[in-house]
C-alpha cells in the first residue's frame, strides 16, 4: 500500500527526520525514567506496627514476601512484543512501512509516557506493598509502649469570651477561663530507621502506589485492542465474525491477568493496580488519537494521521497542492483497513454519516452519505 498522505514513495531519511524529535524525546523520558527507577523512595513515611496491647495494627502489610508471578521485565516485554507482533503480522496486507513505522511509534509513546508517570508517583507518593512489615523486619517488641516516634506536648486552650449580657440596665461581660490540656501522642508511629532487613528490599517496599506491572500492561495491550477494533472494524456498521470479538478482547484478558496476579502475590494492594491501569489506558488512548484519525469511529480510526514538517523537516511534504498537513476526513480508496467485510473488500460500503458529523458536513448535508467507488446508499 503507497503512503496515503503522499504521492511519493516511503523513504526512510525522510520518515527519520518528521519523527527524529520524537525520538529524542522518547530517549530523553526513557533515560528519565530509568533515574528515578533507581532513586530511592523520596517521601520518609511513618507507619503503625504493634498496638499497645501487642497486635498488628495493619495486618494488610504483613504477607509474607513471595517470589512474582510476573516480573516487571515479562509485563514489559509482553506490554511491547505481543502489539509490536500483531503490527508486524497485519502488514501481510497493510504492506505500508509508515503505517507500520508510526503505529509501532504510538504504542512506544503509550508506554514510555505511562512508565514515567507511575515511576514519578512511586518515587515522590509511594506506599506500603502487602510484604513491607515482612521485608522490614522491625527491631521491636509486640508488647512495647510508647517508643515510637512523638512527645508529650503540652498546649494551653484558646480562651473564649462570652458575649456582653444586658441585665436591668447593666452590663455584665463574663471573665475568660483558661485551662491547660496536655495532649499525649500514643508513639505508636515509627519510621524504616526500626527495619533491620535488606537496604533494597525496603526501598522498594515503599513504592508501592502505583503498579508498573498493571500500568505498563494496560498501555500497551489496551493500545493493541483498540488497534484490533479500527483494523478489524469489530464496532462498525456490520456486525463482523465473532472471532474478531475475541481478539480485540483478548489483550484486555491479558492487561487484567497481569494486573490480578499482583494481587495474589502481595506485591500490590488493590488500589495499586487500579491506578496503573488508568494511567496506562489514559496514555494509550491519548497516544491512539494522536496516531490515528479516530478512536471508536470506524469510518477513520484505522487511518493515520499525516504528519508533513518537524523541527529536522522544514519544508512541508505536500503533493501538488492537493494534500493538507492535516486529514481531511476524505476517505480514499487506499486508506483500507486490514479486514475486507463489511464492503470494504470491493471499496463500495456506504459510511452514513449523523447529522452535524465530519461526514455530514463535507458532503454537504445530503444525508451522510459517503461512498468509496461505488454507488451513493442513503
Amino acid at each position: 500500500m503507497a503512503n496515503r498522505y503522499i504521492n511519493s514513495p516511503f523513504h526512510l531519511a525522510v520518515w527519520l527526520r518528521l519523527h527524529g524529535v520524537d525520538l529524542i524525546t522518547m530517549a530523553l523520558m526513557g533515560a528519565l525514567g530509568l533515574g528515578i527507577y533507581e532513586a530511592p523512595p523520596a517521601p520518609s513515611r511513618s507507619f503503625p506496627v504493634y498496638f499497645q496491647n501487642g497486635e498488628v495494627v495493619y495486618p494488610q502489610f504483613a504477607y509474607p514476601l513471595r517470589k512474582e508471578i510476573v516480573p516487571i521485565w515479562a509485563a514489559a516485554l509482553i506490554a511491547f512484543f505481543v502489539p509490536f507482533f500483531f503490527f508486524s503480522l497485519f502488514q501481510v496486507r497493510r504492506r505500508s512501512l509508515n503505517d507500520w513505522m508510526t503505529t509501532t511509534m504510538g504504542l512506544l509513546k503509550s508506554l514510555i509516557t505511562a512508565a514515567v508517570f507511575q515511576v514519578f508517583l512511586k518515587w515522590l507518593i509511594g506506599g506500603l506493598r502487602p510484604h513491607f512489615l515482612s521485608v522490614c523486619q522491625p527491631n521491636i517488641q509486640a508488647n512495647a509502649t510508647n517508643t515510637g516516634l512523638g512527645t508529650v506536648v503540652a498546649r494551653q486552650a484558646p480562651t473564649h469570651r462570652s458575649p456582653s449580657i444586658r441585665n436591668a440596665g447593666k452590663c455584665l461581660s463574663l471573665n475568660p477561663v483558661s485551662t491547660v490540656r496536655y495532649f499525649i501522642f500514643a508513639s505508636l508511629m515509627y519510621d524504616r530507621t526500626v527495619c533491620t532487613g535488606n537496604k533494597d528490599d525496603i526501598n522498594d517496599s515503599l513504592e508501592s502506589f502505583p503498579s508498573g506491572h498493571s500500568t505498563a500492561g494496560w498501555a500497551g495491550l489496551f493500545y493493541l485492542a483498540l488497534y484490533f477494533n479500527a483494523q478489524l472494524k469489530v464496532l462498525s456498521a456490520h456486525n463482523p465474525a465473532y472471532w474478531k470479538m475475541i481478539l480485540m478482547l483478548a489483550p484486555l484478558l491479558g492487561a487484567t491477568l497481569i494486573s490480578g496476579a499482583l494481587t495474589i502475590d502481595e506485591f500490590h494492594n488493590w488500589y495499586d493496580v487500579l491506578a496503573g491501569a488508568i494511567i496506562g489506558i489514559s496514555t494509550a488512548l491519548i497516544a491512539f488519537r494522536q496516531t490515528f484519525a479516530s478512536i471508536f469511529d470506524f469510518r477513520f480510526n484505522h487511518i493515520l494521521l499525516p504528519r508533513t514538517t518537524s523541527l529536522f523537516h522544514q519544508r512541508p511534504l505536500l503533493s501538488n497542492g492537493v494534500h493538507y498537513p492535516f486529514y481531511t476526513y476524505r476517505i480514499a480508496t487506499e486508506e483500507l483497513p486490514f479486514t475486507r467485510e463489511g464492503g470494504w473488500a470491493q471499496g463500495q460500503e456506504a459510511l452514513n454519516g449523523a447529522p452535524g458529523d465530519a461526514t455530514f458536513l463535507l458532503r454537504g448535508g445530503n444525508g451522510g452519505a459517503l461512498v468509496i467507488n461505488g454507488p451513493t446508499e442513503v
